[in-house]
């Protein structure tokens, strides 16, 4: 296995494995360091089916089957489809919408997410270049840089964030497919509380845990100060040395740290552009920190 890191701040590119194998015990503890440490590790030239990709997926904790529950795998609910392709009745195959707008997926929930990985079957070409590149920010930065009173203002405070925020924002762009939330979906997401400042569970540095797409207000403040603070948050974390964009190639499988990045599916490619991606998404289930030791 050969690990060779981007020039920006985020990502490595991972060659020299076969990741449709079972994944050793050395292995997989290089895997879960590199995450940590990179945030982003792309895994070129991989062939691999929706069981392949969620027993790769489950090595690194229990697998999260989508409230919405959209469009999955045959026999794999865990593997949700990412397509704008549409059958020969013209019902969409896949979620074609999935993932646009900068967030942290499953800080809606009380119970949050380790990582994604997304296996790329097809990207979508535009005169020879690749469209639709997913973009992530550096949290572990973003919170480093943070001034100190702002740091002390928000010490020990908790954002609420709530699932039907991003699913709303969703809904409204046009050619969306979303429904609305049921109240039984809505029942398993209520909104949820989540410290602003946390410890990463593989690098046990801190870092900023507030994004646009799911944060709604700060607890404990009067509506204007939460407001402006987290306008400043979101600011501060769009900055541009915090961004690495991943352009897909086909074959690639990309997994992120969803605890240490934010990120953003960019939407510049049409219906006639097509786009398949296999995604699984891995909860915080294990004692990180013990097995990257």
């Amino acid at each position: 296995m050969q690990i060779t890191p981007n020039n920006a701040g985020l990502g490595a590119r991972v060659e020299g494995i076969d990741l449709a194998q079972p994944l050793a015990p050395e292995g997989f503890r290089t895997l879960l360091r590199a995450l940590g440490q990179y945030g982003v590790l792309c895994f070129p030239r991989q062939d691999l089916d929706a069981p392949q990709l969620s027993a790769f997926g489950s090595r690194f904790g229990e697998l999260e089957v989508n409230v919405a529950n959209l469009f999955h795998a045959p026999g794999h609910p865990e593997v949700m489809i990412l397509s704008n392709r549409r059958d020969a009745e013209g019902r969409p195959t896949g979620l074609n919408d999935a993932g646009q707008g900068w967030h942290t997926d499953m800080s809606y929930s009380a119970e949050i997410a380790l990582a994604n990985a997304l296996h790329a079957k097809e990207v979508p070409m535009r005169d020879g270049r690749p469209l639709g590149s997913t973009q992530f920010r550096n949290m572990h930065a973003a919170y480093d840089d943070l001034p100190a009173e702002v740091v002390q203002r928000l010490e020990g405070r908790v954002a609420i964030h709530d699932f039907e925020k991003f699913w709303d924002v969703m809904r409204m762009r046009p050619g969306s497919i979303r429904k609305p939330l049921t109240p039984e979906q809505r029942a398993k997401k209520p909104p949820v509380p989540q410290p602003i400042f946390r410890l990463h569970p593989i690098t046990g540095r801190r870092i900023l845990y507030c994004n646009p797409g799911y944060a709604m207000r700060i607890k404990g403040l009067e509506e204007a100060e939460s407001t402006a603070l987290l306008e400043y948050l979101f600011r501060h974390q769009a900055q541009e040395k915090y961004l690495y964009s991943h352009d897909w190639t086909p074959g690639d499988l990309l997994m992120w740290d969803n605890i240490g990045t934010v990120h953003n599916a960019v939407a510049d490619y049409g219906p006639e552009e097509p786009r398949s991606i296999l995604r699984v998404q891995v909860m915080a289930t294990l004692d990180y920190a013990a097995l990257a030791a």
